[in-house]
């Protein structure tokens, strides 16, 4: 712990809150962390009484939540992955330059690859389980302006050719060619063995990743899939979580207790136009919300290279000086350089400039972020793949166009740039570290490694352990028998003149589907909050509402033949007054062929 500071507000009996803050500090010495919230606990319990009124400051510090002394040794060759890494953002690059340059304004995007490409290439090499013969594999939802950096790792495992990123964003003019196109965002039907989700709407990606989770869960307790293992990652920008539908089920995935999902909100603290929260932080905002719906916030702010500052600062002044910077101010930092960064950041109090005494101008400019810095963003991983009874979200800090240098890191319109000149081509490569010639850079030449080289040998192997490559759709599964028609519809077949309601007519189908012995346990009946108005109460005791935690109460109507009744294996999504989630619900149901190599048959009655 930090030396003990006075606290910013006056107090008038000093000495007693030295003594308590003393009393803190030697319990922590004495017990260690665990005997501390044990005690604080206790405290706080007694504290929310509401005749005292108390409620705790929200949010923590801006640092990192896990501490260097609990961070698990990196698995893998740092020198390598640093190099892949390069590798990656030098093709993602490229792929959207040369686009532009030869189409004028094609599109595509640079700046969010190269900001979030150390989070996923941590993921390719340690964390993201492909599906096999054997195991179901991870989901992955990839943020869609970070497609380039997924086709540039493809063509470095050999499933994309180089004619192929040629034709990024050209999927029709490929075809003429005997060359496969790449879209622009994720999306299977363009793509229908590459891409497992489509990502592209980007408050629907964040929450079909929950219903995904949670379906997973849906299968594993009706006895039809065991998913114990798997994973739902979801990759994700901080201005993504503007959308309504980004944060509009947090609180299900918390309730629902779906440890199996964990989010990387990529937070480079700019939206397409600028900062995400300029006057705030949004890392801050999100860490709030996140926490108050019930999720594990693991925050990811500052790289390996500022621990040897936190560790010389005793009073604490880095972490004050955090707490006073808002993010329009950090996404300046992030465009300057080491002298800026010095005169500015480390320059506001003699404290600060200290601490920079021993670093030289390109150290400070060098000094990264949690997001960029793959040993934080393994332990960051690793932490989030061990918590259980919760989901986790992962804010990790980046820098928006790393990489890019003056022609576009942290830069207002970074998010818009697809062009570089011959200057910051080569600027780029520099950085990077490759071995390209000027006249390579500038033509904006693709680079693969040789076929035996350690690199490629390393991304082979690690891929190989964990199942092979990804992502990867697979559209085969068993097939079912379908009912003949007179099992089902015979109500329909022989009316004999009777009329009947188009929602009675569909009931009494289903409730004949649900009976079969082949195709019962795969319907899926999906409801917003409206079983009851579509006259499906009688399914509610025939086949039960799915709940993760049963039914722990005994129902207002439990002498009634069509009472209300919760199932751990109950069949019926009964999603409230959500149509947004019933109908990701309805899509992860739909798409289970795919995704888990299972038929399923779902009904979303609205």
């Amino acid at each position: 712990m930090n030396s003990i500071t006075q606290p910013e507000h006056s107090d008038f009996d000093p000495i007693e809150l030295t003594e308590w803050r003393e009393a803190f500090v030697g319990l922590v010495a004495r017990g260690g962390s665990e005997r501390a919230r044990q005690v604080l606990d206790a405290i706080t319990a007694m504290a929310r009484d509401p005749a005292i009124g108390w409620q705790p400051a929200r949010g923590t510090p801006y640092v990192n939540t896990v501490v260097v002394d609990q961070q698990p040794v990196f698995p893998g060759d740092l020198a390598v992955e640093e190099k892949l890494v390069s590798i990656m953002r030098w093709n993602a690059l490229a792929m959207v330059a040369r686009a532009n340059k030869a189409y004028g304004e094609l599109g595509g995007h640079i700046a969010s690859y190269a900001s979030a490409a150390d989070l996923f290439e941590v993921g390719f090499n340690h964390f993201f389980h492909a599906r096999t013969d054997t195991v179901g594999g991870d989901l992955v939802f990839y943020q869609p302006h970070s497609a380039p950096g997924v086709y540039a790792r493809a063509f470095l495992e050999g499933r994309l050719e180089e004619a192929d990123l040629a034709h990024y964003r050209q999927e029709v003019g490929a075809g003429p060619s005997g060359t496969r196109g790449l879209c622009s965002y994720p999306h299977p039907w363009l793509m229908p063995d590459f891409w497992q989700f489509p990502t592209g709407s980007m408050g629907i990606g964040p929450i079909s990743s929950i219903y995904q989770a949670r379906f997973m869960r849906y299968l594993m307790h009706r006895g039809l899939l065991d998913t114990t293992e798997r994973k739902v990652w979801g990759v994700f920008g901080d201005g993504e979580m503007d959308e309504p539908e980004s944060m509009s089920a947090l609180t299900l995935a918390a309730r629902e207790g779906l440890d199996n999902l964990v989010w990387v909100v990529n937070c480079n603290l700019q939206r397409l136009d600028g900062p995400v929260r300029g006057n705030g932080r949004i890392i801050d905002e999100l860490e709030a919300l996140f926490t108050g719906a019930g999720w594990n916030v693991i925050k990811l702010v500052w790289g390996s290279d500022w621990d040897g500052l936190f560790a010389r600062d005793k009073d604490g002044a880095l972490v004050d000086a955090f707490s006073h910077t808002v993010d329009g101010q950090f996404q300046t930092f992030a465009a300057k350089d080491g002298r800026y960064n010095r005169d500015h950041f480390f320059g506001q109090n003699e404290a600060l400039a200290k601490l920079a005494q021993g670093l030289s101008d390109e150290q400070i400019d060098r000094l990264k972020r949690g997001g960029h810095d793959l040993v934080k963003i393994y332990a960051a991983y690793d932490a989030a793949v061990r918590h259980s009874g919760k989901p986790t979200v992962i804010l990790a800090q980046t820098k928006k166009g790393f990489g890019m240098g003056e022609a576009g890191q942290g830069k207002m319109t970074t998010h818009q740039q697809k062009k570089l000149d011959r200057e910051a081509l080569i600027d780029f490569r520099n950085r990077s570290n490759l071995p390209l010639s000027d006249d390579d850079a500038a033509n904006l030449s693709f680079y693969k490694p040789e076929k035996n080289s350690p690199e490629m040998r390393y991304l082979h192997e690690h891929r190989q352990i964990l199942g092979g490559y990804m992502p990867s759709r697979i559209s085969v599964a068993d097939p079912v028998a379908v009912p003949a028609l007179s099992v089902y519809g015979g109500f329909a077949l022989q009316a004999d003149g009777k009329e009947m309601s188009t929602t009675m007519a569909f009931v009494r189908m289903m409730t004949n589907l649900l009976k079969d012995k082949q195709l019962g346990k795969r319907v899926v009946p999906i409801v917003a909050d409206e079983a009851r108005t579509f006259g499906m109460a009688n399914l509610f005791k025939q086949v039960g509402i799915y709940s993760s935690a049963g039914q722990c109460y005994e129902p207002e109507d439990i002498g009634s033949i069509l009472s209300y009744r919760e199932a751990k294996d109950g069949q019926i999504l009964e999603e409230g007054i959500s149509e947004a989630g019933a109908i990701s619900s309805w899509v992860a149901a739909a798409t289970s062929y795919s995704v888990h190599g299972i038929r399923m048959l779902p009904f979303y009655i609205y």
